[in-house]
């Protein structure tokens, strides 16, 4: 026992030894990892020192966004009006700006034409006017009512036309939209009409289509006259301002052209033909033998005459007018005055033309002599686009000798004649081919330029007017009979007219922009020209 507890005693101290050494040993490293841990525990609290201030600078940006979230939208919205503002203020100076620009161009656009027709008027261009009719109540009511023209409104001689899909732009001298006036139409020609009391040959003849208003243009109503009636009116007004130092004669004439055949609408026989001839007098000058001449002192004595011719013009009803004129009628006024204090003359002459309707036969529905009469003026209307391409081309022979109204017109297609032609058009969808060649040959008469003079015609006492020469047209030969065309050649009728006369003429007016279009437009289109009730 004594044994056992020795080994007992010495084995606990062995545990005791080992006891303190694993406790001393445990101390140092528990001793070494709290240093450890201070050192760590120290590095954090440097770090925390140094984030507290990064801390409040992004608690402080923190603040400020959230601040600057929940003023955002007033913000926005002071921001948007503010740009409002600025916008209609800079809105409302390039609209005056603007507005200021506008005016201007306006006034050098006026000014540009006013140099323009006198340009024109010297280089002696034949002055193309349009007037679109309006559409009637019949009309309106209609599947195809709709208008395919429309207007320019800052340029009153621009006309555009709807027609399969495209537009297309004419450029006129004038265009007159369907709520236009007969006074402001006269307006527009009165300086013409007052250049034959000066001297000048002067021609001024309404063209278009059947239904086109060109009869209302020309003649108009009771109450409402056109353009014959009120020039008549302004021809004595004038010749009465001037009386004191001037004495005027004036004489009227009318006659017609019917299937080929001149026609004396004053006479006693209207029936009879007449021809036209070369002036034996050697003034080289074209007359009608036997034309009836009326001397008249009032336009009272002026409409017995239109009465009288109008009794005797030929008209037919065609499936487009029910009063179609079949024919082209002159009204030819000439006026002569006689200077007392000078003894100075002057001899002018204006012609007042209504071409006869012509449009396609399948269309007209002419038949029997209503297709003959068709078929003559379209012939006659297609001859007149010969000679507007004779005349656009510069060629040395016109052929004005291939129809009678050519022939007759010869005076005011060549020289230095004052010619205006009113291009009468429907706005109608059902009228747009037929509207399409009128105008299209509106713009190439527009083009043609005449001889230029400055001078009207005024001689001493006894002496006939003064002849314009007439090189290009071959007098001495014989008249060329036409060979006959279809009646789709029939060209649009409407160059100038001037009547079978020995007075020469003057000055011609105004050119610009012609629309390019080869001669077979002019002979595929169909011809346009009524002078019956139009509208």
């Amino acid at each position: 026992m004594e044994r056992a507890q020795g080994q007992l005693e010495a084995e606990m101290q062995n545990l005791e030894e080992e006891k303190n050494r694993v406790i001393e040993e445990a101390f140092i490293r528990a001793e070494s990892e709290m240093k450890a841990v201070h050192e760590n525990l120290a590095g954090v609290r440097m770090n925390l020192l140094s984030l507290q201030p990064a801390l409040r600078t992004l608690t402080c940006d923190y603040n400020c966004l959230k601040r600057q979230v929940q003023e955002f939208p007033f913000m926005l919205d002071k921001a948007i009006t503010e740009a409002k503002q600025e916008i209609c203020q800079v809105i409302s100076e390039v609209s005056s700006t603007n507005q200021e620009l506008l005016r201007k161009y306006k006034r050098e656009m006026n000014l540009r034409k006013k140099c323009h027709n006198e340009l024109v008027r010297l280089k002696g261009n034949i002055r193309v006017f349009c007037r679109v009719r309006p559409v009637s109540q019949d009309e309106q009511d209609a599947a195809d009512a709709k208008t395919m023209l429309s207007f320019d409104s800052d340029d009153d001689a621009v006309l555009f036309l709807s027609n399969k899909g495209k537009v297309m732009t004419f450029e006129l001298d004038k265009v007159f939209a369907p709520q236009a006036t007969q006074e402001e139409v006269f307006q527009e020609v009165q300086s013409l009409v007052t250049s034959c009391i000066d001297g000048f040959n002067v021609c001024i003849f309404a063209y278009g289509q059947t239904g086109s208003g060109k009869t209302y243009t020309m003649e108009g109503v009771a109450n409402d006259p056109g353009i014959n009636q009120r020039a008549l009116r302004l021809l004595f007004s004038e010749v009465t301002e001037k009386a004191p130092d001037w004495d005027y004669k004036i004489t009227v004439s009318m006659v017609e052209i019917y299937n080929e055949t001149l026609r004396n609408l004053l006479g006693e026989n209207p029936t009879d033909k007449l021809d036209i001839k070369m002036n034996p007098d050697g003034s080289g000058q074209l007359y009608v033998p036997g034309l009836t001449e009326f001397t008249v002192q009032s336009p009272e004595d002026i409409n017995r005459v239109f009465e009288l011719g109008h009794m005797n013009r030929a008209t037919a009803c065609t499936n487009l007018n029910e009063h179609s004129s079949r024919s082209h009628a002159l009204l030819i006024i000439t006026v002569s005055g006689y200077n007392t204090a000078t003894g100075n003359c002057t001899q002018g002459k204006l012609n007042l033309v209504d071409l006869a309707g012509s449009e396609r036969i399948g269309k007209s529905g002419a038949e029997g002599s209503r297709l003959r009469e068709a078929q003559c003026i379209n012939k006659s209307l297609s001859a007149l686009g010969d000679v507007i391409n004779a005349l656009r081309s510069k060629h040395a022979h016109v052929p004005f000798r291939n129809s009678r109204l050519t022939y007759l017109l010869q005076d005011s297609l060549n020289g230095d004649s004052k010619t205006l032609m009113m291009v009468q058009v429907s706005p109608l969808p059902s009228n747009m081919s037929e509207s399409v060649c009128s105008l299209k040959f509106a713009q190439r008469v527009r083009s043609v330029e005449l001889n230029a003079s400055s001078s009207s015609r005024k001689h001493e006492n006894s002496s006939t007017s003064s002849s314009p020469t007439h090189d290009s047209v071959e007098l001495d030969s014989p008249p060329v009979t036409p060979v006959p065309l279809p009646i789709s050649r029939a060209s649009s009728a409407g160059s100038t007219l001037s009547s079978a006369s020995r007075t020469p003429s003057s000055t011609r007016r105004r050119s610009q922009s012609q629309l390019s279009t080869d001669r077979q437009v002019d002979r595929a289109s169909p011809l346009v020209g009524d002078g019956g009730q139009d509208d």
